[in-house]
């Protein structure tokens, strides 16, 4: 009897266990038609910025004026613990 009960759970274990993948990848599959889909209808063009773009672009006054907010939260950090 016991035997049996072993074999019936490990069925149903399979069984769950494969419900389980099979809807993962169906949701995988879903998931990337989907964005196709959305990039097909809603493609936008993303403009990629780099650092030494923005730091070209950023003057010597900037520069002081980003240390010093960055000091001063420092210093609003420190102070708080």
């Amino acid at each position: 009897m016991e035997i049996n009960l072993i074999a019936e759970s490990l069925k149903f274990m399979v069984l769950g266990m494969s419900t389980v993948f099979s809807f993962l990848i169906l949701m995988v599959l879903v998931l990337n038609l989907q964005a196709k889909v959305l990039n097909k209808f809603f493609s936008q063009k993303v403009k990629v910025v780099g650092i030494e773009t923005q730091a070209k672009k950023l003057s010597k006054n900037d520069n002081n004026a980003l240390v010093a907010a960055i000091s001063s939260a420092i210093e609003v950090y420190k102070k708080s613990k």
